[in-house]
């Protein structure tokens, strides 16, 4: 199989698809590995690595013209998918039910697409989940983030001149960036506190140091593939009522909830950051979905009534090296357990290429 990569071109999109050593994996398998010029080098991987791994380093058009499988990360744009040669396969992220208009470029151009982030939830894909791994990632980078943005420090602090108490950190939601989230502000000295509606979360909350908000009828939410399938109206206002207590005296708050593929629920309103601080800090993840709290701007820092809230759909890609390596660790994964002899299986009675397969032969498989 002809592989390729091409530099990603998405504003802020410092990640590359394969790095030299999965590259190298790669060739000794038998694949035969193209690259653009430069792909890496944002990621910190120069072409020497690459050409080292025994990838071939080229332009971008003689890319194109050679592979027939392309490995990409951010969602391509239309205007990217349109040089696509026809036949080919490409694998990303393509967040489908976020955006038809890309799923319906990828049929237009009859390239057969290949959804990353939709890979299934069951034991054999595992090691291809890439939204664990960069959501891994941005929840360490979140606290970052946010402590660089407070003005306060995270620990207590004993000194001659008086104690600094330890700041308090708020996260909505216990998935793998909040979790990680919460062992990153514990590291540093905060207290924290989380809210989840899904009960499971509690033990994992609590085995990190964290205090988990409780409040009844937990105990009676659905719960689907690690997503929330029903909750009671009630079960959700006395969620909400315990929360914005602990949000009202938070110094930073972190969001990270989202709804499998779709638009994210807004879990602050315009009047709840109206009970914060003056001098606290909201850094929302969930931008790219839509966003947490109602003030949120995709990639973007506002200020309302004193506190900031910094919008942050990408934070897996400030930190490119590692996010490139587990990146390309999970598609070289993906392409081994799916790779037919010169592509990738359409086989969609394999579980993985069904719910990950898009697009076939210019027909949209939603």
């Amino acid at each position: 199989m002809i592989i390729g990569v091409l530099r990603e071109t998405h504003p802020g999109e410092q990640r590359v698809a394969l790095v030299p050593s999965v590259c190298l994996q790669l060739t000794n398998k038998g694949h035969s590995i193209h690259i653009e010029q430069g792909a890496g080098l944002a990621a910190g991987f120069a072409d020497a690595a690459y050409e080292q791994a025994g990838a071939v380093v080229t332009t971008k058009q003689s890319v194109l013209a050679a592979v027939n499988v392309l490995a990409h990360v951010a969602v391509p744009s239309p205007e990217e998918i349109a040089e696509y040669p026809p036949g080919m396969s490409v694998i990303s992220y393509v967040y489908p039910r976020r955006n038809p208009h890309v799923v319906q470029a990828l049929a237009n151009a009859r390239v057969n697409g290949y959804a990353l982030d939709a890979v299934p939830r069951i034991t054999r894909a595992q090691s291809m989940d890439v939204l664990s791994s960069q959501n891994n990632l941005a929840g360490y980078k979140a606290v970052i983030v946010g402590a660089n943005a407070l003005g306060r420090v995270f620990p207590l602090m004993m000194t001659a001149a008086g104690t600094v108490t330890p700041a308090k950190v708020l996260i909505y939601g216990a998935g793998v960036a909040g979790l990680q989230a919460i062992a990153t502000a514990k590291r540093l000295g905060a207290r924290v506190e989380v809210s989840d509606i899904r009960p499971e979360t509690k033990e994992q909350v609590e085995s990190l140091g964290a205090k988990f908000i409780t409040v009844d009828g937990l105990h009676d939410v659905t719960v689907e593939g690690g997503y929330v399938a029903a909750v009671r109206p009630e079960v959700l206002e006395r969620q909400k009522a315990a929360v914005e207590r602990v949000l009202a005296e938070a110094d930073l708050v972190i969001t990270t909830a989202l709804v499998a593929g779709g638009t994210a629920p807004v879990l602050i309103s315009v009047d709840q950051v109206a009970l914060m601080k003056r001098g606290s800090v909201i850094v929302d993840m969930a931008t790219d979905a839509g966003g947490n709290c109602a003030l949120s701007v995709a990639d973007a820092t506002v200020e309302h009534n004193g506190v900031t809230i910094i919008g942050s759909s990408n934070l897996a890609s400030t930190v490119p090296t590692h996010a490139s390596e587990l990146y390309a660790k999970n598609m070289a994964a993906f392409i081994a357990a799916t790779a037919s002899e010169t592509t990738i299986s359409t086989d969609v009675a394999d579980e993985i290429v069904s719910a990950t397969l898009v697009t076939l032969n210019g027909e949209v498989r939603l």
